[in-house]
C-alpha cells in the first residue's frame, strides 16, 4: 500500500513528516483549562488550517472534531466509560455527553480499540456498526519483557482508583488469602476513592498487607510486574487494557475480568472471572498460590499471545482506514 503524506499538527517536530506547530498547553496535563484551549482550537482554528492546508481528511486520535465546519474527519474512541460510569460533579461531564458524541455521529468513518468499545458505539449512540472498525492496540516491547527475576510474594493491581476499576471487590477479596502475603496497588491516588480504599483496609485489618504504590516510575514497573505473582485486573470495563497486555509480555500470570475488551486482549491466556463476584476473584488468586503448574502455563500463555499485538500491526491496519476513506 502507498504510504501516506500527513500534514502533522503537534506541538513537537517529528522527524520524516511535514509537522505545523499547534500550541503545547492544550493537553490534560493543563487541566480543565488545558482542555477548554484545547476545544476552542479544535472548533475555530483547526478549521482554518484545514482548509488553508488543501486537506482532504482529518485523522483525530481522539474523540475530537470541528463541527459544523465541513472538515471530514475519523476519529479514534478509546471507550464510553465517562457515560457507562460518570464521575458525580465532574466538569466534564457536558463534554462526554454532548460534545463527543456529536463527534462520532459526525464523523465518516470511527476507528476504535476493541470489539466492545464498537459494540458500545452502536448500543448506547446508535451509531452504524458500518462506519465503525476496531483496531486492537500494541505495547512498548522494549520495555515489557521477560526477565527471569523470582517471584515474590505479593499480587499486583495498576490503574488509577477509579470507582469502576473495582478495586474494594480486590481488596475484599484478598482478604481471604492467608496473611502471608501482599496486594500491591500500583497507579495515581484519587482525592474521592483513595481515602475509601484506605479506610477498607484498615477496617479489614490489611494494612501490612495491602501496599499503596501511587505513581510508579516507567523504568521500574516491569521489573515490579515480572516479580508478581500475578496481575489482578478486575476492572468492570476497559476500552482496551494496557496493563493486561503489558503484565503477559512480561511472563506474568494474569487474573481479569471476562467483561468489555478484557476477553479480547488476554483470549485464553488469563483466568477470567466474574469482576462482581468476591469469591470468583479469590479463588483465582488462591489457585495460582496452590498450582505452579497452572502459573507456568499461564506464563507461556501469555508470552506467546503477546505477539499478537504490535503498533506496527495497528498503525498498518489504521492507514487501511484512512486510505479507504480518502
Amino acid at each position: 500500500m502507498k504510504p501516506l503524506e500527513p500534514l502533522l499538527l503537534t506541538a513537537d517536530d517529528i522527524g520524516g513528516y511535514e509537522c505545523q506547530k499547534i500550541p503545547n498547553n492544550m493537553t490534560p496535563d493543563h487541566g480543565t483549562k488545558g482542555h477548554l484551549r484545547r476545544l476552542i482550537w479544535t472548533q475555530f482554528k483547526l478549521p482554518l488550517i484545514y482548509k488553508k492546508s488543501g486537506a482532504t481528511l482529518l485523522f483525530s486520535p481522539l474523540p475530537e472534531a470541528p463541527l459544523y465546519t465541513g472538515c471530514r474527519s475519523i476519529v479514534m474512541a478509546h471507550d464510553l466509560i465517562p457515560l457507562k460510569f460518570p464521575k458525580r460533579g465532574s466538569r466534564l461531564t457536558a463534554y462526554f455527553k454532548s460534545y463527543v458524541p456529536a463527534v462520532l455521529k459526525q464523523a465518516e468513518h470511527i476507528v476504535c480499540n476493541s470489539e466492545a468499545t464498537g459494540n458500545s458505539l452502536v448500543e448506547m449512540l446508535g451509531i452504524s456498526a458500518r462506519k465503525i472498525t476496531p483496531i486492537l492496540l500494541g505495547y512498548d516491547r522494549q520495555r515489557f519483557q521477560f526477565l527471569d527475576l523470582p517471584t515474590q510474594n505479593y499480587f499486583l493491581y495498576i490503574g488509577r482508583h477509579d470507582h469502576y476499576k473495582n478495586l474494594p471487590r480486590l481488596i475484599t477479596a484478598f482478604s481471604e488469602l492467608p496473611k502471608d502475603y501482599e496486594l500491591w496497588l500500583a497507579g495515581p491516588s484519587d482525592s474521592t476513592y483513595t481515602p475509601l480504599l484506605k479506610q477498607q483496609v484498615k477496617e479489614l485489618g490489611l494494612r501490612e498487607q495491602v501496599k499503596f504504590l501511587d505513581y510508579v516510575a516507567a523504568g521500574e514497573l516491569p521489573s515490579i510486574i515480572n516479580q508478581a505473582i500475578a496481575l489482578v485486573f478486575p476492572s468492570l470495563w476497559e476500552g482496551f487494557g494496557f496493563p493486561v497486555l503489558e503484565a503477559m509480555a512480561c511472563g506474568t500470570p494474569v487474573i481479569t475480568s471476562n467483561l468489555a475488551s478484557l476477553p479480547e486482549v488476554a483470549g485464553e491466556a488469563a483466568l477470567l472471572i466474574n469482576p462482581y463476584e468476591v469469591e470468583e476473584i479469590s479463588a483465582a488468586m488462591k489457585t495460582l498460590i496452590s498450582d505452579p503448574q497452572m502459573a507456568g502455563q499461564l506464563r507461556q500463555k501469555g508470552l506467546s499471545r503477546c505477539q499478537e499485538f504490535s503498533w506496527q500491526k495497528t498503525g498498518e491496519q489504521t492507514v487501511e482506514v484512512l486510505a479507504q476513506c480518502m
